[in-house]
């Protein structure tokens, strides 16, 4: 019994110490994979996919969270990010096609070769209202069933209008506690989460496993904010250069063990935003 205890003992001395010292004062913030979401290159993929890729290659970014551009299959697609050293791990579809034929979803899934796929908005008509999430539950929850069943992971990426007074919470706590945990989970893009009034630290808390990956982005100093989920290219900053907490939402992140993130730049400036971006997620440190 006595070696049975100092054997435990060892193993939590152990692990605290591995912990410890995968935390340590100077380590990098930055833990997972430079990621990139393909929305940010909107206006380039129509000039051409392979220099575009390129562009996403130079500026050492290996996961991209998208799918094949217009009048190219998947499978052609893959071939091009492979061949550039970039892996897609997650991918997106619309909540129409997730709610009409989730199965198709699961196809379009597996020719990516990807694990996630995440829903970006729910329909409505101005005010985000109960009726409006109570579709997404359903949604969500039978869709989200279909994908976990093919070995895939479903989640719905906050947009910031979720976050409308339910209760004695929000619309958004409504959506978490109704969805089953098994088939659903969550992408909080930090931005559209302080934009609707949350804070991004404090939600990754509350939730924790519930949330699976992140869109990194940033918000210009005093922009006014509201639940629209929607504002202009010139509100999108470079990272660490907003109102956001970057090193608090990765520090956070990190303690859930959350595997990808995905810089999302929506500004005009894209290509002399990212390699800033970059550059100040790399020089985060513990």
């Amino acid at each position: 019994m006595k070696k049975t205890k100092l054997i435990v003992l060892l193993f939590l001395c152990f692990g605290m110490a591995e912990l410890s010292f995968a935390q340590k004062k100077g380590d990098p913030l930055l833990q997972v994979p430079l990621g990139v979401q393909a929305y940010t290159f909107r206006n380039h993929w129509a000039n051409g996919v392979e220099s575009t890729l390129d562009i996403i290659q130079d500026l050492g970014f290996t996961e991209l969270e998208g799918g094949a551009p217009k009048g190219m299959s998947a499978e052609e697609f893959v071939k091009l990010c492979e061949a550039r050293g970039i892996s897609i791990p997650s991918t997106g579809t619309s909540f129409e096609a997730l709610e009409a034929d989730p199965q198709q979803v699961v196809d379009q899934v597996k020719a990516l070769g990807a694990d996630y796929v995440m829903v970006a908005w729910i329909p409505h008509n101005g005010d985000f209202t109960k009726a409006n999430a109570d579709r997404a539950i359903k949604a969500f929850n039978e869709g989200g069933k279909v994908l976990a069943e093919n070995g895939i992971t479903f989640m719905y990426h906050v947009h910031g209008y979720e976050f409308q007074p339910y209760e004695s919470g929000t619309l958004f706590d409504y959506i978490v506690k109704n969805t089953n945990p098994k088939h659903v989970s969550f992408q909080m893009d930090v931005m559209w989460t302080h934009f609707g009034g949350a804070d991004p630290v404090a939600l990754l808390k509350k939730y924790g496993k519930r949330w699976v990956s992140l869109h990194l982005k940033d918000l210009r100093k005093g922009a006014p904010k509201d639940m629209t989920g929607l504002t202009g290219p010139e509100n999108d900053v470079v990272l660490g250069t907003g109102e956001l907490d970057i090193p608090g939402i990765l520090k956070e992140s990190n303690k859930l063990g959350i595997k990808h993130m995905f810089i999302e730049d929506e500004s005009d400036e894209e290509l002399e935003n990212l390699p800033k971006s970059i550059a100040y997620l790399k020089s985060l440190r513990y």
